[in-house]
């Protein structure tokens, strides 16, 4: 069986960055929330080694969240990563109190011995940076720990117990900002719990076959294909497992970038011989849409459209057992919370999550386990083409979304289709899309004067917005030099008919989103 780290979740809003390093090594690793764990869990997951995630309460509070006592009797390694190293310390018999000292940011750590987790990166007497984010610090260690590494701010930055393989950190290795963080994850995992490294994603694409295999036997399968990079891997996985049980479903809102509908149907349908169903019904979505400008009401109009349209040609094609989904692993650690309680609302998405119970089918998800980056690396696996794979991330609204404040209309959307071409093949002509997150026009609902040959001009501005992310979760603006920017200004006020003015967007995420809408 592959080697497996647990990652046991006390709120950290950076807890999946801790899963994505683990996993960039070679080694599989699941988050669970801390109060969904009991010790048959523990026994049936077996895992080599387990991190305790950071996270936002306080271990002075009454009630505050504690690992389970059985992962410290296992006998296996764990590492405690700031409030894991905090919860770890007073679990075992140490001390953790309030300080008045808080560190956020950028801090640097002395090191003082050497430890396993150190080996081959920080030498005794080096000075370090890391990323600290915390108020309470440990102020006595459980018996059996010593002090490795300083800080300012915490005087127990680091601390180890070497002989039962426990170690603990106040900062946050997982993140960017601490630059060794990742090979301090690795020797633990390699060095520490001697992982072999050997999780590969040819290994997760053969196990996720028999799976499907094993879940849908027989069965026959529908797949709502929406051309982007998930649901198209999840295609052609599950073609591969079953072949013609499969029948995807493609519905086209009338939202789409120029030319996708047609690269979809020829890529599935031609290339890989997927039976497929296209539906055009965008002049249902413009219909129903009519003049609403609210971006909620929109999504959910367009998501709520997009189930009728996908259960009734399902219907025509003659049912299926299963409906296959591109949840992706983020998703499902967002919908367990480790307080139990409801997130906030930034947007609503776009998804098939209404269907199964309407249509009284069983769900597929053979994506479930995967990152972003993991999918498109599965994508490659599968031999989907690299541009195809690589492409930025689409909202299901499409462009729908990317016209703010003004009733859609199928004229709109093609000049802002055009517009948005225009700056994304300029991108590539520079070389640049693989070094973007994410680039894309917005159509404002702002009409300016301007003067083209001898005449007069009263038409649309076009905001331009790329971002630069690791996840999508925090992005900057990305900094485009001035001719490129004039260069891309020119041909779409020359090239596009009703836009005679651009403008680029400099906010980053917070404050801001990715999207306008």
């Amino acid at each position: 069986m592959t080697d497996r780290i647990l990652i046991i979740d006390f709120g950290s809003q950076v807890t999946q960055l801790i899963a994505r390093r683990v996993r960039e090594s070679g080694v599989y690793s699941e988050i669970h929330p801390f109060n969904s764990i009991t010790d048959a869990f523990l026994d049936e997951y077996a895992p080599k080694a387990i991190i305790l995630s950071g996270g936002p309460a306080s271990v002075t509070w009454e009630e505050s969240p504690r690992a389970p006592e059985k992962v410290f009797e296992m006998g296996i390694p764990v590492l405690g990563i700031c409030y894991g190293q905090q919860t770890m310390m007073e679990q075992l018999g140490g001390k953790v109190e309030t300080s008045d000292h808080h560190e956020f940011g950028r801090a640097f750590v002395d090191v003082n011995k050497e430890c396993s987790i150190f080996k081959g990166i920080w030498e005794v007497g080096a000075k370090e940076q890391v990323w600290m984010s915390h108020g309470d610090r440990v102020s006595k260690l459980a018996p059996g720990f010593e002090v490795v590494a300083t800080s300012e701010g915490a005087p127990f930055a680091a601390v180890a117990n070497e002989e039962k393989k426990f170690y603990a950190v106040q900062f946050h290795p997982e993140v960017v900002h601490t630059p060794h963080g990742a090979q301090l994850i690795q020797n633990f995992t390699h060095e520490v719990a001697g992982c072999s490294g050997d999780w590969t994603m040819a290994a997760f694409k053969d196990q996720a076959i028999e799976a499907i295999r094993k879940q849908v036997g027989d069965g026959k399968v529908i797949c709502g294909l929406s051309g982007g990079v998930d649901s198209s891997v999840v295609a052609v996985l599950l073609h591969e497992a079953i072949g013609d049980q499969l029948t995807c479903v493609f519905v086209d809102t009338g939202f789409m970038r120029a030319g996708e509908a047609e690269e979809v149907v020829t890529l599935f349908r031609d290339h890989f011989n997927i039976k497929l169903i296209h539906k055009d019904a965008s002049k249902l979505f413009f219909d129903a849409l009519g003049d609403e400008i609210d971006p909620e009401k929109k999504r959910k109009t367009i998501g709520g459209l997009f189930i009728d349209v996908f259960e009734e040609e399902a219907k025509a094609a003659g049912g299926a057992d299963f409906l296959a989904q591109g949840t992706l692993y983020p998703d499902v650690i967002e919908s367990v919370s480790f307080t139990g309680g409801p997130s906030v609302t930034i947007k609503s998405h776009h998804n098939v999550g209404g269907l199964p119970a309407r249509m009284n089918m069983a769900l597929v998800e053979p994506l479930r386990e995967l990152f972003k980056d993991e999918v498109r690396e599965l994508g490659r696996e599968l031999g989907l083409p690299d541009h195809f794979v690589g492409r930025h991330p689409f909202p299901g609204p499409g462009l729908a979304i990317r016209i703010p404040g003004q009733p859609l209309t199928p004229e709109k959307c093609d000049i802002l289709r055009k517009a948005d071409a225009i700056y994304l093949e300029e991108i590539r002509n520079a070389g640049l899309y693989d070094a973007i997150w994410q680039a894309f026009a917005v159509l404002l609902p702002v009409r300016t004067v301007g003067v083209m040959g001898d005449a007069r001009t009263y038409d649309y501005v076009c905001a331009l917005r790329a971002v630069t992310s690791t996840d999508g979760m925090t992005a900057d603006y990305y900094h485009f030099d001035h001719e490129f920017l004039g260069r891309v200004t020119n041909r779409i006020i020359n090239e596009v008919r009703g836009i005679n003015r651009v403008v680029y967007d400099c906010t980053s995420k917070p404050p801001g989103t990715i999207e306008w809408e």
